[in-house]
């Protein structure tokens, strides 16, 4: 069998700048809905609309990641299956 490709794995200041981008990033809206001179209706829906923005792009980064992974699992069944098979031909055996 071929060698299996090592899972990227993301480092840790990588992690850490991703959660420290979206938390400024979500505490910079909050502060600009607050501070919104609208009535307390508009910005009320301008926070539930954030929050259905936050969690609609949540599910599609699980969705993009889950069918890239299973994408993986497919393709490394089918190469072990034609490897099986490479490896029980005999190119001498007579037909």
């Amino acid at each position: 069998m071929s060698d299996t490709p090592v899972k990227q794995q993301s480092t840790a200041a990588f992690y850490g700048q991703a959660v420290a981008s979206f938390a400024v990033a979500m505490a910079a809206t909050a502060l600009g809905i607050v501070n919104l001179e609208a009535d307390a209706w508009v910005r009320a829906f301008l926070g539930i609309a954030v929050l259905y923005l936050v969690t609609s792009s949540f599910t599609l980064a699980k969705i993009v990641r889950d069918r890239q992974e299973a994408g993986q699992i497919v393709s490394r069944v089918e190469q072990a299956r034609v490897e099986q098979l490479l490896a029980a031909h005999d190119p001498f055996q007579k037909l």
